[in-house]
């Protein structure tokens, strides 16, 4: 079953990206109908193929917040709409190269190239894809270490703009419990081939005022 027109009409209907349960809560659901209406049709019971088990889904009981997605979509954007709606792929602004070329709300990726156009659809798809994979880093990092809500979103929201959560001091005074000194660590982060960036400094500020957020 082709899920991606569900997801697609849900998510709009809410105006926000899905949490981990909420993608949980419908694969199952949509596995259910659809072991419902199979046995319904087939001639015997026993001839029913069983439903398809829901995708595999991270096991870290973590997700991302609606604080934390409304913070990395206000600094990533949607950028680049053409005049049809769609949304083409373009160069870093900052590096040197323009790589890595980016698309929809900050992704990046070897199928993500110049020339790759993406509808609306595509980019909020590949969005919640992307923090899936974000989110199940961060936590696997932080493992059992204290973390609130909103530590949890400014480090997926740091992490998915420098992949460096594992690398930085900024995670690792985190997981010790130094939390004030967690904080004052994302202003570090505003350069971009060495030079700063006023863009990235203003990310940091509000990541750094999330993170301090009870």
């Amino acid at each position: 079953m082709n899920r991606k027109p569900i997801f697609d009409a849900v998510r709009k209907m809410l105006g926000r990206s899905f949490t981990q349960a909420e993608v949980d809560a419908l694969d199952k659901a949509i596995d259910q109908s659809a072991g419902a209406l199979t046995a319904s049709l087939a001639p015997e019971p026993a001839a029913s193929p069983p439903a398809n088990p829901p995708a595999a889904a991270p096991t870290t009981g973590r997700a991302l917040g609606t604080a934390g997605a409304k913070l990395i979509k206000k600094w990533e954007g949607c950028a680049r709409r053409l005049a049809d709606g769609t949304f083409g792929a373009y160069p870093d602004p900052g590096s040197a190269d323009g790589k890595p070329w980016t698309i929809g709300w900050g992704s990046t990726g070897a199928d993500v190239k110049k020339g790759v156009v993406w509808t609306q659809a595509q980019c909020d798809a590949r969005f919640d894809t992307d923090m899936l994979s974000y989110v199940k880093e961060v936590a696997s990092f932080l493992g059992g270490a204290a973390t609130t809500q909103n530590q949890f979103d400014a480090l997926v929201s740091f992490h998915y703009n420098t992949g460096k959560i594992a690398a930085s001091t900024l995670g690792k005074l985190h997981k010790a419990g130094d939390f004030a000194g967690a904080q004052a660590q994302f202003g570090k982060w505003i350069y971009n081939d060495g030079k700063p960036m006023t863009g990235l400094k203003n990310r940091r500020s509000d990541e750094a005022k999330l993170y301090g957020t009870a």
